[in-house]
């Protein structure tokens, strides 16, 4: 669909979620704590129900003892939890076009509850948390018993694992509804450093002014884990670290970083043009020359996996977007399991000052975001060191993004389904971008894709990554202290 005008968001006076998979492991530790985590903030619809649906016959009594556990492991219970139980309505048995079950008649009754209390018709949000090869029997489903109309559609990622995979499944979703219903969730955009990237640039001229390829020399997305895989080895071994987190996750933290100006932050549409245009910009990856990655030792030892498995669990990779903005500038993107250090974090390595000391500054200066938590953003500077002599030092000036006044973070969960509910589309990855990372992403599931290179659990990955990074070398490495870390 073409871009509308402007949309103005705002909240539904009632709403019903249908949660997909409400048994499953991703509803309970992030879907259902991060909805309770809304209406604890006073965000959710004062009339409102939550009907979970899964293959599993609890009933509702075991829904409700089931949601109750996830809020008691996340610390949201709410202390009128036994009220709470009135809302939750449980469907049993799988739902797809052949088989609608009890569904199409539970929504029904609760929609003539909604309306009955609130006045209005509600709101429906179907929520698939979850496999994606379930994406296509219950979207068909959704159309086939009349429950896509004026509906919200969230999906999970990955929204396809290819170019061709994504086509099939895009085309499939869009005989059902249409874009501006469709929400494909990626939670790193909506971390609240993430997010507090829009204001750095758009409302710090201090900053503003250093956004380009004029001053840029480099930008490092670096995501390194300590996680080992072990829980999730069958999974790593059907997708790996490239898949799982450069084309999703990393692709989507550089959109937001190499975007232009929207004409209008407080317009969707806007935000979203200007997050796809930049990722049409994205040069195809250079697998033999831009690519490096890694298995991490004792990867092979693990149950699910092959004695001869050649699946990544670190990538690094060079980008280039061919942008004016950022025409010649490196985004190098970092990520990997069993690393030596947890971190998210955005550096802009800045190119050295043209002025007398140039050539004497210790290290490079530097424009730091961590999108980690509450999040926090630093600077790297050259400074005299205190003394009667003239040596040059570097400094941190750290900003603790909790340590705001008059903010309290959500989490990136709870921040995006509440877009869900206002209709904000700008922090949702989109069938355009979506298309273009996958082009770009596109070299590295070919025949040219490199063997993975074996790493010691614990380090930074292999030693081959760091030629990516020349001259500066990884910034995260030589930080004491990531800003915002606890």
């Amino acid at each position: 669909m073409p871009y509308r005008g402007r949309v103005t968001p705002h909240h539904p006076e009632s709403v019903v979620i249908v949660l997909f998979g409400a048994t499953g492991d991703l509803a309970s530790r992030m879907v259902m704590p991060a909805m309770f985590e809304l209406r604890a903030r006073g965000l959710m619809p004062d009339h409102w129900r939550l009907i979970g649906s899964a293959g599993d016959d609890l009933g509702e009594d075991g829904f409700a003892a089931l949601l109750r556990g996830s809020l008691e492991r996340s610390g949201d219970l709410p202390p009128d939890f036994d009220d709470v139980a009135a809302h939750l309505r449980y469907v049993g048995g799988f739902f797809s076009a052949d088989e609608p079950g009890e569904l199409p008649a539970v929504l029904g009754e609760v929609r003539e509850e909604l309306r009955a209390a609130g006045g209005s018709d509600p709101l429906v949000v179907f929520f698939l948390a979850v496999p994606p090869a379930a994406f296509p029997a219950i979207t068909e489903g959704l159309g086939r018993h009349g429950l896509a109309d004026g509906a919200r559609v969230v999906f999970e990622k990955p929204y396809g694992t290819s170019s061709q995979s994504f086509e099939e499944l895009d085309a499939l979703v869009k005989r059902t509804l249409e874009e501006d219903q469709v929400f494909r969730i990626d939670h790193f955009l909506g971390k609240e450093g993430v997010q507090a990237i829009y204001t750095l640039r758009f409302a710090n001229k201090l900053f503003g002014a250093q956004w380009d390829r004029h001053s840029v020399a480099q930008v490092q997305i670096d995501v390194p884990e300590t996680l080992n895989v072990d829980t999730r080895a069958s999974f790593y071994e059907a997708t790996g670290a490239a898949l799982d987190m450069l084309v999703t996750h990393l692709f989507q933290v550089v959109s937001q970083v190499a975007m232009d100006t929207p004409y209008d932050l407080a317009d969707p549409e806007s935000v979203l043009f200007e997050r796809d245009a930049v990722l049409h910009r994205f040069r195809p990856l250079d697998v033999e020359n831009d690519v490096v990655l890694g298995q991490f030792e004792g990867y092979r030892d693990l149950d699910g996996v092959a004695a001869d498995s050649d699946q990544d669990t670190f990538v690094a990779a060079r980008l280039w977007v061919d942008s004016d903005r950022w025409r010649g500038v490196p985004f190098v993107l970092r990520t990997g399991k069993m690393m030596a250090r947890k971190a998210q974090l955005v550096t802009l390595v800045l190119r050295p000052d043209e002025g007398p000391l140039s050539a004497v500054a210790a290290r490079p200066n530097t424009i730091e975001v961590n999108f980690s938590g509450a999040g926090g953003i630093s600077l790297g500077v050259t400074v005299k060191a205190p003394g009667p002599d003239a040596h040059l030092s570097y400094g941190h000036a750290v900003l603790d993004l909790d340590d705001v006044p008059g903010g309290e973070p959500l989490s990136p969960y709870a921040s995006l389904i509440d877009d869900v509910l206002r209709g904000d589309r700008s922090l949702f990855t989109t069938e355009l971008g979506l298309r273009a990372a996958f082009r770009a992403f596109e070299p590295l599931l070919g025949q040219g894709r490199p063997a993975p290179i074996p790493y010691e659990p614990g380090g930074w990955g292999p030693e081959e990554a760091r030629r990516l990074v020349e001259p500066f070398g990884w910034m995260l490495e030589q930080l004491e202290r990531v800003p915002g870390e606890d």
